[in-house]
């Protein structure tokens, strides 16, 4: 059966339709921001759940007051005082990750490099050539082999447009005596890696040149236990735990894995998508205040209209449904046009901050947009309440004699 009243809610529209239009543009704007940070948001936790899930097999032990001094001004014969992993408590960690891990010692600083007369700064890790392939993918060309061997990070060699034979001076420019190293190896890129070892924009060398360059032989900056079996974490770190910190008040190790590095990370993108997720409800509660001055608008100019209807026995139920017919009609558009914006510009919003939209279409992504758009929807009910109210509560006599 036709609704008379739904066709006087959208007659009112139609009669309306500039001040209706400029009303639902609030909605589709907060709707679109609503649906956009929030699959930015999503995508940005995918993205980071993605990258570390590949070191999911992965121990990080680093010493619990790890200080790594700088190199010393000697480009030959620098030492670094520093404090990390010793060669009793790798031992020792050898013996409770068992014989089916494989164990990764590895040193690392900061230094200062000159590559084609372009100063720099970047992180060197010195690791055995034979535990590199254990956890890192050389892209183009081999692995370490000479003493003055060295590969070098994807990002790095991107932004120096580095060669395989190119050279690198290690030390300040200062140094008379600077050593220099050969790429021999560009490795694949890795992003943000649950190791703490981030190789991207990272040189790594031997762990014999490093430690002949900057001291500190057998003290590890941290050391990576790859389990073969990622369930059998807990007990190794537990076992591991138990073994070298045997003082809990003050443990010699600090033990973590991507699961708890995981854990961490979402934690706080959570709570940047839920801020980012409130500023653009700002934006709908702007859209709530036009949708509401709107319907009292057209409360306003349809008194005699409402005082006939109720004078004639139209129930006040009736009234208040041919009001929010109208404040309906206009989530709706809103939340429609809405919709449709979001998918493109949350697309093109992903793709720009982020640089990939593999996760876009996925549900924990997509399904922002209907949040988003029903948000929208309630939010024009809500505001076209209190109008409909005071509609159909009017005295009849009273709204007759109105002009």
């Amino acid at each position: 059966m036709k609704d008379i009243f739904f066709d006087l809610s959208v007659r009112s529209v139609r009669l309306n339709f500039m001040r209706s239009l400029l009303a639902s543009i609030g909605i589709v704007i907060g709707v679109v921001a609503i649906s956009s940070m929030g699959m930015l948001g999503t995508n940005m936790q995918l993205q980071v759940k993605d990258q570390l899930s590949s070191g999911a097999d992965t121990i990080v032990i680093t010493a619990d007051a790890v200080r790594m001094g700088p190199p010393g001004s000697s480009s030959t014969t620098s030492t670094s005082a520093a404090t990390g992993i010793t060669k009793t408590q790798l031992n020792k960690i050898k013996l409770a990750a068992g014989p089916s891990s494989t164990l990764v010692p590895i040193y690392s600083t900061s230094t200062q490099f000159t590559l084609a007369s372009v100063p720099g700064r970047s992180t060197v890790y010195g690791i055995n050539p034979d535990d590199i392939t254990k956890f890192l993918t050389i892209a183009n060309g081999t692995n370490i082999g000479g003493v003055n061997d060295a590969l070098v990070g994807s990002t790095f060699a991107t932004n120096f447009n580095l060669k395989i034979g190119n050279r690198i001076r290690i030390g300040k420019d200062t140094d008379a005596s600077r050593p220099v190293l050969r790429i021999v190896g560009i490795l694949a890129p890795r992003g943000m890696s649950s190791d703490n070892v981030n190789t991207d924009n990272a040189i790594i060398v031997s762990d014999d040149w490093y430690t002949n360059q900057y001291g500190g032989k057998d003290i590890y900056r941290q050391v990576n236990v790859i389990v073969k079996n990622i369930d059998t974490i807990p007990d190794i770190e537990s076992v591991i735990d138990a073994k070298l910190n045997t003082n809990k008040k003050s443990p010699e190790v600090r033990i973590s894995d991507a699961s708890s590095r995981l854990s961490s990370i979402t934690s706080s993108l959570s709570s940047i998508t839920t801020f980012i997720l409130a500023i653009g409800g700002i934006s709908l509660l702007v859209a709530a205040t036009s949708i509401f001055n709107v319907m009292m608008m057209s409360v306003n100019e349809r008194i005699q209209e409402i005082g006939i209807l109720l004078s004639i026995g139209t129930e006040k139920g009736e009234v208040r449904r041919m009001f929010l017919y109208e404040a309906v009609i206009l989530g709706i558009l809103g939340a429609g046009v809405g919709g449709i914006g979001s998918l493109i510009i949350g697309y093109s919003v992903v793709s720009y901050m982020i640089g990939t939209t593999k996760y876009f279409f996925l549900p924990a992504s997509f399904m922002y947009i209907p949040i988003g758009m029903v948000i929208g929807l309630v939010v024009c009910i809500l505001s076209g309440l209190y109008p409909a109210w005071k509609a159909s509560n009017m005295d009849p006599i009273d709204a007759l004699r109105a002009e």
